[in-house]
């Protein structure tokens, strides 16, 4: 039997790093906004929002993921600021899940920049997988101008954690053979599903590094963290048995999620990734000639705590706006202000009839949006993506925060 080997393959920087790529893609001469000090978070002129990536350079300055702007150019002055564009992201996850798809036979998506790969019985067509992870980073760069870091191991728990290790460009293993040498000596913190409430627990059992969780008592964590306790007792000892699944669209359902950089605090930019999360989910809907009649919202915080709400439409929609109002109905109903890490927008019993039951009023303002949306996507796929944006989506509208 083949042993099973996990690659997790993570773009590093990735909303900047894609933003360099757009602009170098744009114009081959540009500065490239990885070698400066460079964020990904609103403008300049607003000072508004929170970083939600850095070059290496700004990191150097001291400027850190999920910080307010305003903080950052007092770290940096000539810090340059670039707003995020959802659509280019969109765009270049794709570009890399396809490519990833055409060696491994099982490609499950964990997010917009990140994915696992299961390279199981691949041996005998790349040879060593150390060495294939290496001429596969570099395929990478040389086909689509970004780097990434690939972890490798015989789970996706290790896998993960192997890419975490330092970056950016490298590759790196966690076998189960490597945990003590390797794993158990990093802060619990650094733990893959230890959010913060957890990790004051275990700090408060006296358990500070991953080794010290991986041989405590399992009935003790699990009296103080109940079942999240057993789970970490297992990832620090390196046991994941879940599989590497593919996942796509049902045929009944659409759907769209990210994992965000930062903890997400503010109730306007999380609006704004819901919009642009309903953007995508209503182009394929109208590309299949298709309508929904339930939209679910659903929300991951800082503590890997996940809930959801649905509701069901009057009608069948492939409106974006329709979409995006009742998920931001759920939205406010659902969140409780905690930290958000993942925000998804679901819809589900697609149809390819609608049957209309708005009133008179609605039915005006539907016929009106939907011949918004049509002229966006014709627009859209003759220009591209970049080529139209809703208002609601840029920074402009928003106010000048005051400042400490």
């Amino acid at each position: 039997m083949a042993k099973t080997i996990i690659f997790h393959v993570d773009v590093n920087s990735a909303f900047l790093s894609w933003e360099a790529c757009r602009q170098l893609g744009n114009d081959p001469e540009a500065l490239d906004i990885r070698q400066i000090p460079a964020i990904i978070g609103g403008r300049r002129e607003l000072r508004h929002g929170v970083v939600l990536a850095k070059s290496i350079p700004a990191s150097k300055a001291g400027i850190k993921t999920g910080e307010p702007i305003v903080h950052a150019l007092k770290k940096c002055p000539n810090l340059q600021i670039f707003p995020p564009d959802f659509s280019v992201y969109r765009d270049r996850s794709d570009a890399l899940m396809e490519l990833l798809r055409s060696y491994a036979p099982c490609v499950q998506q964990l997010s917009i920049d990140e994915a696992f790969c299961d390279m199981t019985g691949t041996e005998i067509l790349y040879g060593d997988p150390v060495s294939f992870a290496a001429k596969l980073k570099q395929e990478i760069y040389a086909k689509l101008g970004f780097t990434v870091n690939i972890g490798i191991s015989s789970n996706k728990l290790l896998a993960k954690m192997a890419s975490d290790f330092e970056k950016p460009n490298k590759i790196h293993t966690l076998f189960p053979e490597e945990i003590r040498e390797k794993m158990w000596p990093l802060p619990v913190s650094d733990l893959l599903y230890a959010g913060r409430s957890s990790v004051q627990k275990l700090h408060n059992l006296g358990i500070f590094t991953i080794g010290e969780l991986a041989a405590a008592d399992p009935d003790v964590l699990q009296q103080h963290l109940k079942s999240h306790g057993k789970e970490l007792y297992n990832y620090a000892n390196g046991i994941d048995p879940s599989p590497v699944e593919e996942q796509s669209d049902a045929p009944k359902g659409y759907s769209n999620s990210i994992t965000l950089p930062f903890d997400c605090t503010d109730r306007n930019d999380a609006k704004g990734i819901i919009l642009s999360l309903c953007e995508n989910i209503g182009t394929r809907i109208r590309k299949d000639n298709a309508f929904v009649s339930v939209v679910s919202v659903t929300l991951v915080d800082a503590d890997f705590c996940k809930s959801s709400h649905q509701t069901s439409l009057p009608a069948g929609t492939n409106i974006t706006d329709v979409i995006y109002e009742n998920a931001c109905k759920l939205f406010d109903n659902l969140w409780d202000n905690s930290p958000i890490r993942l925000i998804g927008v679901h819809t589900s019993k697609a149809s390819d009839q609608c049957y209309t039951q708005y009133s008179l009023f609605d039915t005006e303002k539907n016929e009106k949006l939907e011949k918004l949306d049509m002229a966006i996507d014709s627009i859209r796929l003759r220009y591209g993506d970049n080529a139209i944006k809703r208002a609601r989506l840029l920074d402009e509208r928003k106010k000048e925060p005051t400042e400490d």
